[in-house]
């Protein structure tokens, strides 16, 4: 058979045998990644046996291919570590993540440094060789495996902070390690000198260089992905080449770590795919992975632990007393770590505190895998390494994995178990108990409806219904039980699940096509912070994080400033246009969510937090209800056309569920099926085009808006027109702050100001005028003006000024004549 034939054959077999193991992991209750070396390990010792000795075609050429199979340490990294990385990122939450972002750092970085140089030191008087060689041994197992940390946590159902601090960790510790890991080899091959501000300088440009190389990939990619039309195929082969190529461009070409930068790029992968991609697009995107993180993370598995009996086979007594060594003194480094130098972080203030039991189990949890017994195995296979330091690395490295997958591995579901982390919050029980209760009554009752109407007798209805019946809540008996729960634990857990409502509505509104990718990515953003607030300071955090939504976002302010200093008015329209959808789109669902709160929120938390929340959503409509209104008031014609486009696209939405239901009951076939969708994707994207918003700030319209021109001529009209600039001032926007300096007056085209000058306020409206005071009496400002909503104004520059009275002395004799009155007025009113 033809070497690649055998090749494909062989692998096709290994992929059989690994199908089986999660099952058989499940069965025996055991980590699938402990099933996956013990196989490893068999094979290995498989492929020992001479060929002569082994019966079958099949079996004989297997053995043969794995005997002599051509992928070393480095080939493994580089086939199967991207999607490792990659995978196990897109799982990570990126806004705890980021809360965590300092003790997921020190772990990473200080602790594999601390791990590296404790080994190292601990082993240097009793090892039979130099200190570079305990060093590359401490770099080589102060690593931990993320695809055995992240697939034993999803077993065993750790807290989401636990899960977050070591699957952090396991994505970025793999830099750190072989960024030490490859310059003590270097120095021990004498590739490199021996110079530590080198190391330093090294480990800094590759991590974060990495760092920097994977979130420009990753923002670059999230651009580049809404060109592929929502096309799931298209989208996860995007991610698929971003992931290999962002690992060896960075490796290879850009000198940095390659597992950063993969990791980094992944993280900005799924921060910004939550909110970019169509949820059921994101979902595809994370299956895929999941089946090709499967794939890879078996087969580096099986390929590396099937060199452990070679790396095994010349280890001799002594060595088990070494290994007692490297484990005691990996503990002593994670501990130091973990009871040392996390602690400082908190008392800083850089990080919150870690529990005791958190600390516990992440002592005892490191488990280490593949890359570990890849880097030991590419110590082995590196001919400038002397052969003393090549079995030395080899055995106690392969130990130590062997140690945490055999040893560490089953042990950590019963020390879960025992430090009760696998059990929710008494309020989270609580809830789960009552939603469980309320739906199997739901069930009951559907239960019995049905054997009414098939006219099944009552014994065999009760015998099927009885279960249901014992285990079925009523809304009394939940209500009673709510009393009993603390006011404040059921409020916050309340908010928590109208937050988690309240993103299940945008991500519907995005995939229904209702909004627009960028409103549902503002959306998913502000509802995180809802979440994050709410959890950490219950509802005086919701409100504060809700009052967000409504402030201007600096990319508006950076577009006011453009349109005011050089008179560029497009990003500003585009900023208005974005904030007039997204509040627009909030406002939808606050109105859905009051639903929810009242149909849901209140049977299971009871009157009190249902009361609570109703108060919060309503202060946040009735601000959305400003916002709103001061956008129709200035701009009715847009809002009419935006409220028209939000509306037909809800009836798209609408019909295409009415063409799935259609559909499912076959009332109309296949064929016309996908005819009706094309023809209604069609219509989407007529719809879809974004409706543009005309600020109405040319300049002559605006002139000829104010009565004080609107008498002129029209040469004399754009003579003075040439004299003003146009500005639109935002809501509660001060104008004019009282005691600056006074550079311009105003004329108010469209909208209304408040003069704050003493106990009664003056408005100002269309037509009006104000800031002339400071131009003609004093060079103070003598009142704050306030935008009342969106005003279109005309700004006259003080040295103008002298210019327009000159070309108009009617002008100038009624603004002084006003300017004379108003400081007679704001003189008695001191008085």
């Amino acid at each position: 058979m033809h070497q690649t034939a055998l090749t494909v054959f062989t692998i096709a077999g290994l992929l059989g045998v690994v199908s089986f193991l999660p099952p058989a992991a499940e069965r025996f209750a055991i980590p699938d990644s402990v099933l996956l070396a013990v196989v490893g390990i068999a094979i290995g010792i498989a492929t020992q046996i001479p060929a002569p000795y082994l019966s079958g075609g099949a079996v004989r050429d297997i053995v043969g291919t794995l005997q002599h199979f051509g992928l070393g340490a480095q080939s493994l990294l580089y086939i199967f570590l991207p999607a490792l990385l990659f995978e196990a990122a897109l799982h990570v939450d990126t806004r705890q993540l980021g809360d965590e972002v300092a003790p997921v750092l020190l772990l990473a970085v200080i602790g594999v440094l601390v791990c590296t140089l404790v080994v190292g030191f601990a082993l240097w008087p009793i090892a039979p060789v130099g200190i570079l060689a305990c060093v590359v041994l401490g770099a080589i197992i102060a690593t931990t495996d993320p695809s055995a940390v992240v697939a034993i946590f999803r077993d065993i159902g750790a807290p989401r902070r636990l899960s977050t601090l070591v699957q952090g960790e396991s994505l970025f510790n793999d830099a750190a390690a072989i960024a030490i890991y490859s310059l003590a080899v270097a120095i021990m091959t004498g590739a490199r000198p021996a110079h530590p501000g080198d190391g330093i300088l090294i480990f800094c440009r590759q991590f974060g260089g990495g760092i920097a190389v994977g979130f420009a990939a990753g923002w670059l990619v999230m651009m580049v992905m809404p060109a592929l039309r929502s096309s799931r195929l298209a989208e996860a082969t995007l991610t698929i080449g971003f992931a290999y190529a962002t690992y060896i461009v960075g490796d290879h070409y850009l000198h940095v770590s390659g597992v950063v930068a993969v990791a980094a790029g992944a993280l900005a992968v799924s921060a910004e795919g939550r909110r970019r991609l169509a949820p059921s697009n994101f979902e595809s995107l994370v299956t895929t992975w999941e089946q090709l993180a499967f794939w890879a993370s078996s087969l580096i598995f099986l390929f590396a632990a099937m060199h452990t009996p070679e790396l095994l086979l010349h280890a001799r007594p002594r060595d088990l007393a070494l290994l007692a060594v490297v484990v005691a003194a990996a503990l002593a480094a994670r501990a130091l770590t973990l009871y040392g130098l996390i602690p400082v972080l908190s008392w800083v203030r850089l990080a919150r505190p870690i529990g005791g039991d958190y600390k516990l189990f992440m002592l005892w949890g490191g488990i280490r895998g593949a890359v570990s017994l890849a880097l030991a195995l590419a110590v082995t296979q590196e001919p400038s390494v002397p052969p003393e330091v090549r079995q030395f690395v080899g055995v106690l490295a392969t130990g130590f994995v062997l140690f945490t997958l055999l040893v560490t591995g089953p042990t950590m579901r019963p020390l879960m178990r025992l430090l009760r982390l696998n059990q929710a919050p008494p309020a989270e029980i609580a809830l789960r108990e009552r939603v469980l209760g309320l739906s199997l009554a739901t069930v009951r009752n559907q239960v019995e409806e049905l054997a009414r109407a098939h006219e099944i007798g009552a014994e065999i209805t009760e015998e099927v219904v009885a279960g249901y019946r014992r285990r079925a809540r009523s809304p009394a008996d939940i209500a009673e039980e709510n009393a009993q729960l603390p006011a404040e634990s059921r409020t916050r857990t309340a908010l928590l699940v109208l937050a988690d409502r309240e993103q299940e509505y945008c991500l519907e509104y995005f995939e229904g096509h209702t909004v627009s990718r960028k409103v549902a990515a503002a959306l998913l953003s502000h509802v995180a912070r809802l979440r994050d607030a709410a959890r950490s300071q219950g509802i005086d955090g919701y409100q504060e994080a809700a009052a967000r939504l409504r402030r201007f976002s600096p990319w508006f302010r950076l577009a006011l400033a453009l349109h005011r200093r050089i008179g560029v008015a497009g990003p500003l329209a585009r900023e208005l246009t974005y904030r007039f959808e997204v509040q627009l789109a909030a406002r939808f669902i606050l109105k859905n969510l009051t639903v929810f709160n009242r149909d849901q929120i209140g049977p299971l938390f009871g009157s009190g937090p249902s009361n609570a929340l109703a108060r919060q959503l309503e202060l946040r409509l009735a601000e959305i209800d400003r916002a709103i209104a001061a956008l129709k008031l200035q701009y009715p014609r847009y809002a009419h056309q935006l409220g028209a486009q939000y509306l037909a696209r809800t009836a798209a939405r609408f019909e295409e569920q009415s063409y799935r239901r259609l559909r499912a009951e076959s009332i109309i076939n296949q064929d016309t099926y996908e005819d009706l969708l094309r023809a209604l994707r069609r219509r989407r994207r007529r719809g879809e085009a974004r409706t543009r918003l005309d600020l109405g700030l040319k300049r002559q319209e605006l002139v000829r808006r104010v009565p004080l021109f609107a008498a002129l001529d029209d040469p004399t009209r754009q003579a003075v027109a040439r004299l003003l600039r146009p500005r639109l001032a935002v809501p509660d926007e001060v104008i004019v702050r009282r005691g600056e300096r006074g550079d311009a007056m105003y004329f108010i085209s469209s909208g209304a100001v408040e003069v704050r000058l003493g106990e009664r306020p003056v408005q100002l409206g269309s037509g009006d005028f104000f800031g002339e005071m400071a131009l003609l009496i004093a060079d103070r400002r003598t009142a704050d003006v306030v935008a009342l909503g969106y005003c279109q104004l005309l700004t006259l520059a003080a040295r103008d000024l002298d210019r327009l009275f000159g070309a108009q002395p009617a002008l100038r004799d009624h603004i002084r004549a006003v300017a004379a009155e108003r400081s007679a007025a704001a003189v008695s009113q001191a008085q």
